[in-house]
């Protein structure tokens, strides 16, 4: 093989980035703009992605980008492939990190990734560059990897020259002071104050789970959610404030288990992640306070079930 070389994208190189995805992953990715070459030239031209290369001649090898939605000061590093015949080379991490050399150029301060959890390889690199993992998003897209269950993302975050993003300073419950303390080292704190954000409330269907954002929890609000049909899979983001040891034990009473943080769009805030029904499976992560959320949401969901299990047999012994 030549010696790799790393440049921007161009919009000539649309069909060869299709192409390349098609190659690694068939027709199960799970964004589907990289199916249709004039959308990754469009995300390209209108900066909602910023993609390099690594190129072996004229053939593609290696495509990563960073991703937003709308002029922020955050971005996602995303859309990291590479082909069969270069890995094993690092490839990943060589594109990851001259993205993260551009990210300082643009005025970023900080950087999500998500983080396959089917294979160690991607959770490796991540750690290996500078990202903190925070949360979990259990069963979030379906598997890339033509396995039956859906993939289940851990979340990083990766702070540029010296910013930011800090937590509320307040006292943490005992069950995650461990791990909330741990992102208080990495990202800092904040004295607490009043969110300015006025942001909707939002419940969303994707695939087989429902998506809710909340800003705040009040009773009115947990009553409806403790309404919804029992049966629903439910990921909630609820933005993180000096309320969650109190908003925590709120959705613990309704089957949900904690699953860690998120950044907000924005280039300042958290969501605190709470997650109720998820597929039974192991999994072997590679940071050991994802790998204790993952196990403790097994947990959750396993006495889950066996308390509805009693109460159906007890059901119908009684109406016999």
């Amino acid at each position: 093989m030549t010696r790799l070389i790393f440049r921007p994208y161009r919009s000539s190189d649309a069909d060869a980035v299709s192409r390349l995805f098609r190659e690694v992953y068939g027709d199960l990715y799970a964004q589907p703009d990289v199916y249709l070459p004039n959308m990754i030239s469009q995300h390209n031209a209108e900066g909602r992605w910023q993609s390099i290369l690594a190129m072996d001649g004229a053939r593609v090898l290696g495509h990563a980008a960073l991703c937003r939605d709308s002029p922020s000061n955050t971005a996602e590093l995303a859309l990291t492939v590479v082909h069969p015949i270069a890995q094993g080379q690092n490839l990943a991490t060589h594109l990851c990190l001259e993205l993260l050399r551009q990210s300082r150029f643009l005025g970023l301060k900080n950087l999500s990734i998500k983080q396959v959890t089917h294979h160690p390889y991607t959770q490796r690199m991540a750690g290996k560059i500078g990202f903190h993992s925070t949360g979990l998003l259990p069963d979030y897209v379906p598997s890339p990897f033509a396995e039956p269950l859906p993939e289940t993302i851990v979340m990083g975050c990766h702070l540029i020259d010296g910013h930011t993003r800090p937590l509320p300073d307040i006292p943490w419950p005992a069950s995650c002071r461990t791990f909330m303390q741990h992102l208080c080292s990495v990202f800092g704190t904040r004295q607490d104050k009043a969110s300015r954000s006025a942001m909707p409330l939002q419940i969303k269907q994707h695939q087989h789970r429902f998506d809710i954002v909340i800003q705040r929890l009040n009773r009115r609000l947990l009553e409806q959610i403790s309404q919804l049909p029992q049966h629903w899979l439910i990921s909630a983001r609820l933005e993180l404030s000096r309320h969650f040891a109190r908003d925590m034990h709120s959705f613990s009473a309704l089957g949900f288990a904690f699953t860690g943080l998120m950044p907000t769009p924005d280039d300042n805030g958290w969501f605190a992640l709470f997650h109720r029904g998820v597929q039974s499976r192991p999994l072997n992560l590679h940071c050991a306070h994802m790998q204790r959320l993952h196990d403790d949401l097994q947990q959750n969901a396993n006495a889950t079930r066996t308390h509805r299990y009693v109460d159906a047999r007890i059901g119908s012994r009684s109406a016999a």
